[in-house]
């Protein structure tokens, strides 16, 4: 690994990635779909020696990760899926995008179609503070989590754990594990009901196969 690329793992991870990481097989092939700026691709290439490839909208988000060695290319998540053949990755990442996607069904069939298992991240809408907030104040909430107004997120398919579940449900998806974090980033107790886990958690991580 040159240099740069180990200066920028000395930066903390995410809460959220690293559970991610936790979740991904060492050496596995994997596409981060909607990957940013690489920080989770290249978590998993120097924690779990992965070989990674990445598909971001966004052309500066793609600059920077190519920039740090990063194989990404420039695609859009609701279009561009279609084009990888079925089955060639070991897991497909959607962390953090897929409230963003227009078209978020759609995008999680791919996913489960080009990876073996699909590893999807969101923010929780249905968190105590965003209840909170509409109930007292009226108006669509802002938090750490969701820091942008309405009218400039780039977020139009907001969901909460159990909007999620229920998908999975419709859609045959097998959850192999979920994993709810709080607003301070720790992973909330697993024996509690799912009820309690939508209102305390602010946001889910889930690993995901296909039923056959």
């Amino acid at each position: 690994m040159d240099l740069k690329r180990k200066a920028e793992r000395r930066k903390p991870a995410r809460v959220d990635h690293l559970l991610i990481a936790d979740m991904v097989r060492p050496g596995a092939r994997v596409l981060d779909i909607g990957c940013g700026d690489g920080e989770l691709l290249s978590l998993l290439e120097a924690e779990r020696d992965v070989d990674g490839r990445g598909i971001e909208l966004i052309q500066s988000n793609v600059n920077l990760c190519v920039a740090k060695g990063l194989s990404v290319i420039q695609g859009d998540a609701d279009r561009d899926l279609v084009n990888f053949p079925d089955a060639s990755f070991d897991y497909a990442i959607l962390s953090q995008t897929l409230q963003a996607t227009r078209r978020p069904r759609h995008v999680l069939e791919q996913l489960l179609r080009i990876g073996a298992r699909a590893v999807v991240s969101f923010p929780n809408f249905g968190h105590w503070r965003i209840r909170l907030q509409l109930l007292a104040h009226g108006r669509m909430p802002v938090t750490a989590n969701l820091p942008e107004e309405w009218y400039a997120t780039p977020n139009i398919h907001y969901c909460t754990i159990k909007d999620f579940l229920a998908l999975c449900l419709d859609m045959n998806a097998h959850v192999e594990r979920s994993v709810a974090l709080n607003v301070y980033g720790t992973q909330i107790g697993i024996g509690l009901p799912l009820s309690w886990q939508n209102i305390i958690g602010e946001q889910a991580v889930f690993l995901l196969t296909k039923r056959t």
